[in-house]
C-alpha cells in the first residue's frame, strides 16, 4: 500500500530543491512552469516558506533560498560528527596525530570533529569549532581541490606545513560522492613535514566516512 502523502508539502519540498539548484534564483513564473501549478499556487508556497525565512525575494521579484535554511543545516553537524567518529577515532590512532572532520560554513572551514590520539606523549591540539579561510590550511585546501577536476588533488590529498599553526604540517583529503556535504578529513601533526604513509591513510579514511554518510 502506498503511504498517504501530502501534496502541499511536497511542492514545498520540490520549491526548495529548485532554489538550492540555482545561483541567480528563479521567478513566480519559472517555478510555476518548472512544477507545473498555476501562478496563484507558487505565490501561496512562496509566501508560507518566506514567513519561516526558508525563501527571500530580492528587488527583482527572484526568489533565493533563505538564511533559515542555513540555521536547518547547521543542525546536519552533530549528525555528520557522530557517523564520523570511528573513522577518525581509527585515523587518530594508526597515525599518532590529530585527527578532524571539517565541513564548509559560509565561506570558512569548519572543524565539527576532532579525535586526539591516545598514546602518543604530545600532539596538537586541534579544537572543534575551529575555523579558518578554505584556502588556508591542509583541510581548506582539500575541500577546494575536491571541486575542481581530478588532476587538481594528484595523489588525493593536500600537505601543508605552517599555514596555520607555526610547525605543523597537515595532510587532508577532500569527501567525495556526499550529496549536499562539503567536506575534508585530515590529521595536523608537530612535524616539519608529513611522513609518506600518512596521506593515503587520510585518503582511506575520507572514503570511510564518505560511505558512512552516504
Amino acid at each position: 500500500m502506498t503511504a498517504e502523502t501530502s501534496q502541499t508539502l511536497d511542492r514545498g519540498l520540490r520549491v526548495l530543491k529548485l532554489l538550492a539548484e540555482t545561483d541567480h534564483g528563479l521567478t513566480v513564473t519559472e517555478l510555476s512552469s518548472k512544477l507545473g501549478v498555476n501562478r496563484t499556487v507558487v505565490y501561496r508556497l512562496l509566501a508560507t516558506l518566506e514567513q519561516h525565512s526558508l525563501v527571500r525575494r530580492d528587488l527583482g521579484g527572484r526568489s533565493r533560498v533563505g538564511l533559515g535554511v542555513l540555521r536547518l543545516g547547521r543542525q546536519v553537524h552533530p549528525l555528520v560528527r557522530e557517523a564520523a567518529l570511528p573513522s577518525l577515532r581509527s585515523l587518530a590512532e594508526d597515525v599518532g596525530a590529530t585527527a578532524h572532520l571539517t565541513l564548509v560554513d559560509g565561506a570558512d572551514a569548519l572543524a565539527v570533529a576532532v579525535v586526539e590520539p591516545s598514546w602518543t606523549d604530545y600532539h596538537v591540539a586541534y579544537r572543534t569549532g575551529f575555523r579558518h579561510a578554505l584556502d588556508r590550511g591542509a583541510a581548506g585546501r582539500a575541500i577546494l581541490a575536491g571541486r575542481g577536476p581530478d588532476e587538481d588533488l594528484g595523489p588525493g590529498y593536500v600537505l601543508t606545513h605552517s599555514e596555520l599553526e607555526a610547525g605543523a604540517s597537515g595532510a587532508a583529503a577532500p569527501l567525495l560522492g556526499v550529496l549536499g556535504i562539503e567536506g575534508s578529513v585530515g590529521v595536523v601533526m608537530l612535524a616539519e613535514s608529513v611522513p609518506d604513509t600518512v596521506g593515503p591513510r587520510v585518503v582511506a579514511a575520507a572514503r570511510e566516512v564518505a560511505d558512512a554518510l552516504s
